[in-house]
């Protein structure tokens, strides 16, 4: 699979999955993205708008349909988890036959779900760090200085990972290829969950949150910590709370900003991963607990 001339899907062309399709089809990949109708036939007929202050504002074309009709080399799927279900149909196992699955979701416990539907040894879990929103179909504001990928996934082949890697990063994102699945996702959710469940349960940004409910964060920090190391991820809670420190004190979590919207939140896929995680290895986590139970009582 030389990487100058990829057939990526992108299941989800929303903020993240939007921004990879046209830097992608720029670069002078195939680009399908997979969509309700309505958005399909918008990104069919005026492509994709970024508007991006690192890769710069353009428009790049891409192919659209509502489901996958021929194999693909990769398909990236960026939905959420709270829709991941629903979005699944529009990639039948038969259709995607020998095509890399890369998700691009939050949480620990995706992976398993996909490798019971597609091939478990084409599943190649990846964390992206970005801020980049849809304010419209088609429309993608990248607002981040930087868009960084980490790609795993044990048992895949390594030559179909760095293939993805290097096409990703001649397309703008830098991208590396990571040996152990464990490690790259209990890092990303060890910055993520108490990030994500402090400022939605407050309702307030980052700099608010580490100020205000230093404590509360200290203390989450330390719980997930403590649960990435019995999962085999890293732990680093000083380093966490540094670069909690280091971010614009207006950031919020896009669980915070799924709140806002009255959107449905990833609670479960974070919150719920993590209480699961520690409950299998016998792990107290009185605050992570705690929060969850206030979240889902607020009717989250």
């Amino acid at each position: 699979m030389a990487y100058d001339e990829l057939t990526v899907a992108v299941l989800g062309p929303g903020g993240t999955g939007g921004l990879l399709a046209a830097l992608l089809s720029r670069a002078g990949h195939r680009v399908v993205c997979l969509a309700g109708e309505e958005t399909a036939d918008t990104l069919r007929t005026a492509g994709i708008r970024v508007h991006s202050e690192r890769f710069g504002d353009f428009t790049a074309r891409v192919e659209a349909d509502t489901t996958l009709r021929e194999p693909v080399d990769v398909c990236v799927v960026a939905v959420k988890h709270t829709s991941l279900d629903a979005a699944l149909d529009r990639v039948p196992p038969a259709v995607l036959g020998d095509g890399l699955v890369v998700p691009l979701l939050n949480g620990v416990e995706h992976p398993a779900t996909l490798r019971t539907r597609y091939r478990p040894d084409r599943v190649a879990p990846a964390v992206i760090r970005v801020e980049s929103t849809r304010v419209a179909p088609g429309v993608i504001e990248h607002g981040s200085p930087f868009a960084e990928v980490d790609l795993t996934g044990d048992g895949v082949p390594r030559e179909r990972l760095d293939a993805l890697a290097e096409a990703l990063t001649a397309a703008g994102p830098t991208t590396r290829v990571l040996p152990d699945e464990s490690a790259v996702l209990w890092a990303k959710m060890s910055f993520l969950a108490p990030f994500a469940l402090l400022t939605t349960r407050h309702g307030l940004p980052l700099g608010d949150v580490r100020t205000k409910y230093r404590e509360e964060l200290t203390a989450l920090v330390e719980e997930t910590a403590e649960v990435s190391a019995a999962c085999g991820g890293p732990a680093d809670p000083g380093g966490a709370l540094a670069r909690y420190d280091g971010f614009p004190p207006a950031m919020k979590s896009s669980m915070q900003r799924d709140a806002e919207a009255g959107r449905p939140l990833e609670l479960d896929a974070i919150g719920g991963a993590l209480l699961r995680a520690a409950e299998r290895h016998g792990v107290a986590v009185p605050v992570t607990a705690r929060l969850v139970r206030e979240l889902r009582d607020a009717g989250h």
